[in-house]
């Protein structure tokens, strides 16, 4: 991949939220992909193509795939970096990776990726915009 947003990381910074946490204390696992999407949201928006202007174009990216690797424990109250990037683009599909810090100490917390489609109105595959392609050309 290359590119005017090839490489790219951006870094969203969230707040853990009581309500996010389960009874051990700790982040409810789903709340992960939560924030895999905060982080898309802001690369997205980052690169010049936010979700709103998909959708004016008729466009949407659902996952279609994906994954998260868990290894520490956040609790209530800690600062995380959810770092995303762009790894794979196809004529159809986005790649996002991602990778959770706890800021107070630095240690990744998490890893995962998500794989999109993009489809139209009607939800059937269509191909990426050349716009959208040339930030990865």
């Amino acid at each position: 991949m290359s590119g005017a947003a090839a490489g790219r990381t951006t870094t969203s910074t969230v707040r853990v939220r009581y309500a996010e946490t389960d009874k051990m204390g700790v982040v409810y696992y789903a709340n992960y992909l939560v924030w895999f999407e905060v982080g898309r949201s802001d690369w997205l928006r980052e690169t010049g193509w936010s979700y709103r202007e998909m959708e004016v174009d008729g466009l949407a990216l659902p996952v279609i795939q994906a994954h998260c690797e868990y290894r520490q424990s956040a609790k209530y109250d800690d600062e995380i970096d959810v770092r995303t990037r762009a790894s794979k683009a196809s004529a159809v599909r986005i790649q996002f990776d991602y990778e959770v810090v706890r800021r107070a100490d630095g240690v990744v917390i998490a890893t995962g990726y998500t794989v999109h489609a993009t489809i139209d109105r009607q939800g059937r595959p269509v191909r990426l915009p050349e716009r959208v392609k040339d930030l990865f050309a």
